[in-house]
């Protein structure tokens, strides 16, 4: 369970981003919707490596 603690004057809104951002960061939803199903290594690995090249192509766009 994810606690945030609220400091002296601090704004709602403030402690709401941090909320949010400490929950993308721990990747809950990520988690419940990737156990959903099963997905078998070998398309976990190719998932990775595409992502990887996605990634890697947008850097040597990004250097030209």
């Amino acid at each position: 369970m994810i606690k945030i603690e609220i400091k002296e004057g601090e704004n709602i809104e403030r402690a709401l981003k941090r909320y949010k951002r400490k929950h993308r960061n721990v990747q809950i939803m990520q988690n419940l919707r990737d156990s959903r199903y099963f997905t078998k290594p070998s398309v976990e690995r190719r998932r990775v490596i595409q992502k990887a090249q996605y990634i890697q192509r947008l850097r040597d766009a990004e250097n030209i």
